[in-house]
């Protein structure tokens, strides 16, 4: 049985045209024959457990080397951090059964009659690679990845739209002159999300020497030829900051990463996680987020979630405040064994996680009442976001460090609005306190 991102199928499909704009959520419909799938997987096998390269198996090193920037190459801090070139902006809205526009980016000679163009219509855009190419190489990984990652952004965008009730989504396609391009879809100002930003990114080119000389510290052998290393590399991103501090903030991240070495051999790995930042620490809410990727972890091994737990909490982690940013929740690198097909059904499951896993905590609480105090305390826990994105992320100091990068993509995980103040400390025994006590000591959430 094929694995589905739930509710993928149902609702809206959006189409995007070209002028300004945005994408409001509106009733949910089925174009009459079509529905919207996620990339072909074969039927579930027992797995025999995913494994690291040889360099990562000796311990967790969180977003080390060229592995760390992808990790920010693959979404809001990365892969559209790289983006060279023009943006084109494109409203997503509803499409009517049967009806047909061609979209921005779409190629004349793109027949979108078959399964996998009527697939692409319930994008947020067209796929950044050309329908024929995708259609000669239906069995890639590069296809299914890049196919994957724009059903992702998609279910994640209409979750979010019909939760927030009018809000709209910029959809702006980009490309990058070196090869590949992404899509990055952002609301600000919501009525329920501060700014919540969905990007996807799917490039190529040659890695610079300084590159492969990271990926070799990390134990990986690579043949250059003429010095050049041809790869590929695709993934989805994205941070939600709601509004009422009573609604954590989330980000997830999931990635794939192809090299092709002088003599045709190719090396390739995944990476990725998801993790949840409240402002308030809700014992319900963290047990329902960290059961929900447990349980997707679970599918593919029993020791998965746990292992992936600690490196998430480890990762996560200001040095200079002694706290996680967030409770945590899953983050993995270098993914490469026991097979491909294996690790790319992990990694689908756990993308199949974020809405199920998130949504129905915005849901719960984003009509919460609050005070000004609670306000304050969350603009103060923004801070701390802001000091580990810019100060540790590996994947957003690549982005600000890689000449002719897109900057804005870089800062949209930022939240709109942050705090500092001088010397503040939440009173002993406080609500405030108590999220303090568990980001400097991390806890199991489901045993």
């Amino acid at each position: 049985m094929a694995l589905r991102l739930g509710g993928l199928s149902a609702g809206s499909c959006w189409r995007a045209a070209r002028g300004g704009g945005g994408l409001s959520a509106g009733p949910g419909s089925r174009a009459a024959g079509r529905t919207c799938r996620p990339p072909g997987a074969a039927g579930r096998e027992p797995s025999r457990g995913l494994g690291h390269s040889p360099a990562a198996r000796g311990g967790p090193r969180p977003g080390t080397g060229l592995s760390g920037a992808l990790a920010g190459l693959a979404g809001l801090a990365g892969l559209a951090a790289v983006a060279f070139g023009h943006a084109e902006r494109a409203e997503a809205e509803p499409r009517s059964p049967g009806a047909r526009s061609r979209s921005p980016g779409r190629r004349q000679d793109d027949d979108d009659d078959d399964e996998l163009g009527r697939r692409c219509r319930c994008f947020m855009a067209p796929p950044v690679t050309a329908l024929r190419e995708l259609r000669a190489r239906p069995g890639d990984m590069k296809t299914r990845m890049e196919l994957l990652v724009l059903e992702t952004q998609a279910q994640v965008c209409r979750a979010l739209a019909q939760v927030d009730g009018g809000a709209r989504f910029s959809v702006d396609r980009w490309e990058r002159k070196e090869g590949g391009g992404g899509i990055s879809c952002v609301l600000q100002d919501g009525h329920v999300f501060e700014k919540a930003g969905v990007s996807i990114s799917v490039v190529h080119g040659n890695l610079s020497e300084e590159a492969a000389k990271q990926m070799r510290s990390r134990g990986k052998n690579l043949k250059t030829k003429d010095g050049k290393l041809p790869f590929s590399a695709m993934g989805v991103s994205s941070v939600i900051h709601p509004k009422n501090p009573h609604a954590p903030t989330i980000h997830f991240n999931y990635r794939y990463f192809e090299v092709e070495e002088a003599d045709g051999n190719k090396q390739w790995w995944f990476g990725g996680g998801c993790d949840l930042t409240p402002t308030y620490l809700n014992q319900e809410d963290a047990v329902h987020f960290h059961r929900t990727l447990k349980e997707a972890c679970d599918q593919h091994g029993p020791d998965l979630y746990p292992k992936f737990k600690k490196w998430c909490d480890d990762y996560f982690f200001i040095v200079h405040r002694g706290e996680r940013r967030g409770i945590g929740g899953i983050f993995f690198d270098d993914l490469d064994s026991p097979s491909k097909e294996e690790v790319f059904r992990f990694v689908q499951s756990c993308a199949q996680a974020v809405v199920p896993s998130y949504i129905p905590l915005v849901k719960k609480h984003h009509n919460d009442s609050f005070t000004p105090e609670e306000k304050l305390w969350q603009q103060l826990r923004r801070g701390r976001y802001v000091e580990f994105n810019l100060l540790y992320d590996r994947g957003t100091k690549f982005g600000l460090f890689t000449p002719g990068s897109r900057i804005e993509s870089i800062l949209m995980s930022l939240p709109l609005t942050a705090r500092w103040e001088y010397m503040h400390s939440p009173p002993e025994n406080s609500k405030e306190a108590e999220i303090l006590e568990v980001l400097r000591h991390p806890r199991d959430w489901v045993h």
